[in-house]
């Protein structure tokens, strides 16, 4: 079945309904939350914030700018930086099932984040937590091209294999220090490993920004390269693409993307399984369109995500990675039960 995107003006229409969509969704999270605001109100804060009309002060302004508004523009990072790593993890892994989490990055950033909770304390501030996720999940990175190069060759499957490597011994050393540290911390492990937007400020955000971006500049930047490949290795190499320098190349700019993001939001999982699937099928396989269109979709999927962890048992607040996986579960589900 061809994909929609073969029809005139569609991409267009696609990337402005779907706009609109990412618009109304960050409204709506800005408003929704312990404290209920009116869309009219949160229009003017932003508004007022832009320099249009007369806005609105006082304890509203601070919700929405200090509070709310950092939170839906790191959703909106996060969705779409790992929607894009998944897109670029399964083209060159040639792995329908590859995403952020499959290659040890979540579990590096895990065990880096759960070392801070339980054992050595909250020493730099606020930007502690990050800080330790960014470098676990960097040295779990480091540690899957390490073994790669020690290879004689570089193929998806020994991509693949290292990763999961990498990935089970981090988690085992997650779950030493998650039973060797301080056992009152357990409950802000398990909120952290399971995902959330908790972390975002100001003060942080432009490091989910720089994940976000690396991961569309990559993935544009890249683009030829990633459509030569998908005629396989050999039509690649004949095209003058160096496919096991491409592939380390990919691995190693989504590891930092990766990072960036997870070091804030925790462990979502299954954006970077779903949405290239769901890209592919409306705009086709050509990394141009495929890059734009998983970039929104990942975003508008991660705001929902977040909207359903606010609501399911309000006033409490769900780790966002349990409604995504549930959301992932059941997408691989039905695409095993159709195919």
């Amino acid at each position: 079945m061809k994909p929609f995107a073969a029809q005139p003006g569609f991409l267009a229409l696609l990337w402005l309904a779907g706009g609109s969509l990412l618009l109304a969704l960050a409204i709506v999270g800005i408003a929704f939350g312990s404290t209920p605001l009116d869309p009219r109100d949160v229009l003017r804060v932003l508004m007022g914030a832009l320099g249009i009309g007369d806005g609105v002060s006082g304890p509203v302004a601070r919700i929405v700018l200090d509070l709310r508004l950092p939170r839906v523009l790191l959703a909106i990072c996060v969705g779409a930086g790992l929607a894009i790593v998944g897109v670029l993890l399964q083209t060159t892994t040639r792995n329908d099932l590859a995403d952020p989490f499959l290659f040890g990055l979540s579990s590096g950033a895990a065990a880096g984040a759960v070392s801070v909770i339980t054992v050595f304390g909250d020493r730099l501030g606020i930007w502690t937590l990050p800080a330790a996720a960014f470098v676990g999940a960097l040295v779990s990175a480091a540690a899957v091209l390490t073994l790669m190069a020690r290879q004689d060759g570089r193929g998806p499957e020994r991509l693949v294999i290292a990763g999961l490597a990498v990935s089970f011994l981090f988690g085992a050393l997650t779950t030493w220090m998650v039973f060797a540290g301080d056992q009152r911390a357990a409950y802000s492990v398990l909120f952290w490993t399971a995902g959330g937007l908790g972390l975002a400020s100001w003060n942080n955000l432009p490091i989910g920004v720089f994940g976000a971006t690396l991961a569309v500049a990559t993935g544009l930047a890249l683009r030829y390269r990633l459509d030569a490949l998908l005629g396989g290795e050999e039509t690649a190499t004949s095209l003058g693409v160096d496919v096991g320098r491409l592939r380390l190349l990919v691995f190693a700019l989504a590891a930092l993307a990766t990072a960036s993001l997870v070091a804030l939001s925790g462990v979502i999982g299954f954006v970077g399984l779903m949405v290239p699937h769901l890209a592919r099928a409306l705009v086709g396989v050509r990394h141009g369109a495929l890059v734009a269109t998983s970039a929104l979709l990942g975003a508008i999927l991660l705001l929902v995500s977040d909207l359903a962890s606010r609501v399911v048992l309000a006033p409490q607040e769900l780790p966002v990675g349990i409604v995504t996986s549930a959301a992932g579960a059941l997408f691989v589900l039905a695409v095993i039960l159709r195919k």
